[in-house]
């Protein structure tokens, strides 16, 4: 991958410093690891939503959050740590404490945020709480991206 990023640099002209390639290189692996977490999120809210709707509750898109939000955050730890923000040649991860950060970056904009978001979107502004969670979405991305750089996988 990271082999085809620079070609596509290379063949548009755009010359970066080993270290400015090196971080363009990680955001757009972070990105894709994003969308795919992104998708999963929304698949999993959807999910919930509808496995719950039987219910009649009238909360049941805030434990569609919690519930999607459990499943992606473990999603995108595992392909971070994987893909993304891997340890140099003799470098060792506390994975227990970097899973605890990663959990409480995205406790901050995929749960907290997340939830106060849908009460402003469904709540008070009758936005559908099937479009809710995209909206969310657009604003939480780019936070957990530098939580996770700069924090959880430092």
């Amino acid at each position: 991958m990271d082999d085809l990023i620079r070609k596509v640099l290379a063949k548009l002209h755009i010359e970066l410093s080993e270290s400015r390639e090196t971080a363009f290189i990680q955001f757009i692996k972070f990105g894709i690891v994003g969308v795919s977490n992104t998708l999963l999120s929304y698949a999993l809210n959807v999910a919930a939503l509808l496995a719950l709707s039987p219910l009649k509750l009238s909360w049941d898109y805030y434990l569609a959050n919690v519930i999607a939000f459990v499943i992606s955050v473990a999603w995108s730890f595992f392909w971070n740590n994987k893909y993304v923000f891997k340890t140099r040649e003799g470098e060792k991860r506390n994975i227990p404490l970097a899973l605890l950060k990663t959990y409480a970056s995205y406790a901050f904009t995929g749960l907290l945020l997340a939830n106060v978001l849908a009460y402003v979107w469904v709540d008070l502004l009758g936005i559908s709480k099937f479009i809710a969670p995209l909206l969310t979405l657009v604003i939480s991305v780019p936070v957990n991206f530098f939580l996770n750089k700069l924090w959880a996988f430092k």
